[in-house]
């Protein structure tokens, strides 16, 4: 019986794991073999690029550019995903209260997150720009501002506008999980807790929270994974300026790939954000079978 149920488990398993390495283990094979080769277009078109093993690596981290594009990637990831968790776990709280027009307000809440990436980032940087953008013109019709605030030309400005561009594409993401992390929390242990006289700060804390904490793990996670792989909103926004305030290693891998064609080091840029993408699931998968451990 043993050995049948284990040959029904492969079974099952074998087209999730072909999946995984055809569309996944293989692109990741080619990358890593990339990366130790000094991979060009002319050695692309000759077949015949020559194994240098971990130069592009050690060139990559000698390099000023891709310190600073870590930096930044660092600030912006962790930047965007606290906006993002935290407008998202607020909106969550709001629509887990019915009230009319609840379920047509979280659909229309979705559509940041299904519009392309290019088309969200090009709508902000007409609506960022310092003379004729909207943002601008409702800061100054406030009296808020006297000049226009330089969001995607400033050093400090291209960031903070980086940040709110994605977290603006990543609420409904999290507002979605959230929410539904909210409603597998059984019902019937918040009517004990609000019998037993508890509060709604305390509710939340000791009931709500603990049982929602693995949903959030995987919240974050994912907005990291995505938020580190992906150079889209960047690039159309401030294209990665201004003079690199805003290269993060996905903008980086970008330029060295179809800019500077240098496909070693763009390869060794991308073993590095899958590196980083892995720790963190990692750190997910076991902060997650710590809390269904308790």
């Amino acid at each position: 019986m043993r050995w049948r149920e284990a040959v029904v488990r492969a079974a099952f398993l074998a087209p999730a794991a072909a999946f995984l390495l055809l569309f996944l283990g293989r692109p990741l094979v080619d990358n890593l073999t990339a990366s130790l080769r000094a991979t060009t277009v002319s050695s692309l078109l000759d077949d015949e690029a020559p194994f240098i093993g971990p130069e592009n690596h050690l060139s990559l981290l000698r390099s000023e550019a891709f310190r600073e594009a870590l930096a930044t990637t660092a600030l912006y990831t962790a930047g965007s995903l606290a906006a993002q968790f935290s407008v998202g776990l607020g909106l969550a709280l709001f629509f887990h209260r019915r009230f009319p027009l609840g379920r047509t307000i979280r659909a229309l809440l979705l559509l940041p997150w299904l519009m392309p990436l290019v088309v969200t980032g090009t709508v902000w940087r007409w609506m960022l720009e310092t003379d004729g953008g909207a943002v601008n013109g409702v800061l100054r019709a406030l009296h808020l501002v006297h000049a226009g605030v330089p969001w995607l030309t400033g050093d400090d400005e291209a960031l903070v506008s980086a940040v709110l561009v994605n977290t603006w594409v990543g609420v409904p993401f999290a507002t979605a999980l959230l929410y539904g992390g909210l409603q597998s929390v059984p019902r019937h242990v918040h009517e004990a807790a609000l019998l037993d006289g508890a509060g709604p700060v305390s509710l939340f804390r000791y009931v709500t929270w603990p049982l929602l904490r693995p949903t959030a793990g995987v919240v974050l996670v994912l907005g990291a994974v995505y938020t580190l792989r992906s150079p889209d909103v960047v690039l159309a926004l401030t294209g990665g300026g201004p003079a690199g305030a805003t290269r993060t290693l996905a903008v980086l891998a970008y330029e060295q790939s179809f800019l500077e064609f240098d496909f070693g080091r763009a390869a060794a840029t991308g073993n590095v954000l899958v590196l980083v993408a892995s720790v963190l699931a990692l750190l997910q998968l076991r902060a997650g079978r710590r809390a269904r451990t308790f």
